[in-house]
């Protein structure tokens, strides 16, 4: 699997344990092991630039996801395809903000829009409520088993 992590925000974070986090759910989802995903963390202001882009909506939010190949998890009788996932796009310093807001620390919003993400680029969607609570349920489990493993959490 192949997952780049580029750190263009100016932001000191841990972008191993971002990749570790990536590697994790893509293996727990089953996506193919040959699968490519970017993980871009960029100041507030390219933020913007592309949520104006491609959401039509101002100010900076914290992730946004551009699939590729729209890949989908490996389920049983169903074998993943290799491909190109996407690329994930992160804003640190509004990641920081929804923290403080969140009682837990930047590292670990990061790792939670990372999760989030990555469900997005394999299809889940939280437009309607019952697409909300499967995507947020299983982010949520998959967030807490990789902190689990780690010690932490």
């Amino acid at each position: 699997m192949s997952i780049e992590v580029l750190n263009e925000s100016g932001f000191a974070c841990e972008e191993i344990e971002l990749a570790q986090c990536a590697r994790y759910v893509l293996d727990e989802m089953r996506v193919h092991p040959r699968a490519e995903l970017c993980i871009k963390l960029v100041d507030e202001a390219a933020m913007e630039v592309l949520h104006v882009q491609w959401m039509d909506l101002p100010g900076p939010t914290d992730v946004m996801s551009f699939p590729m190949d729209e890949l989908r998890p490996g389920r049983d009788g169903v074998e993943p395809v290799d491909g190109i996932l996407g690329d994930i796009v992160l804003c640190p310093t509004v990641a920081q903000a929804q923290a403080v807001e969140a009682g837990h620390t930047t590292a670990e919003e990061l790792l939670l829009l990372t999760t989030h993400g990555i469900l997005h680029l394999l299809g889940y969607d939280h437009a309607e409520a019952e697409e909300e609570k499967e995507m947020f349920e299983l982010q949520r489990t998959l967030l807490l088993t990789f902190l689990a493993s780690r010690g932490r959490g």
